[in-house]
């Protein structure tokens, strides 16, 4: 009965704090997407109006503005790699890489929020390194 129990309180407190160590991970298909220049996926995880910066271009916009845009700039700048350099986060999370290219490094940064059970990208920053 005592092993029962146990088994019980663990698995309870391990669903409860399960949703909190998956959020603090930045999502692969991210990495992957900024890895190979695939702006259909990167734009499927951004949240419905973003805070997009390429470069000099600084505007809020929707999910599908948002994709052509990064289509746009990997268009202009094939990737080669992309790797995290850092992240972190509770309430929400963040991550700052660094993405090489056919035309030069640059430095990405974006935060992601938990919206509808799911984390989504609200800001995303590509700046010349």
């Amino acid at each position: 009965m005592r092993l029962k129990s146990g088994i019980i309180i663990f698995f309870t407190f391990w669903l409860m704090l399960n949703p909190c160590i998956s959020f603090g991970q930045i999502p692969q298909q991210i990495i992957a997407g900024l890895k190979v220049g695939d702006s259909k996926v990167v734009a499927s995880h951004f949240y419905e109006n973003i805070e997009l910066v390429v470069i000099d271009r600084e505007l809020v916009c929707s999910q599908a503005q948002g994709e052509q845009i990064l289509k746009d700039f990997f268009l202009h700048y094939k990737p080669t790699d992309f790797k995290i350099t850092h992240q972190g986060g509770e309430d929400s999370s963040y991550a700052i890489g660094k993405l090489q290219t056919s035309g030069g490094n640059f430095r990405v940064y974006f935060l992601l929020k938990s919206k509808v059970g799911k984390a989504q990208i609200v800001q995303l920053r590509i700046d010349k390194d």
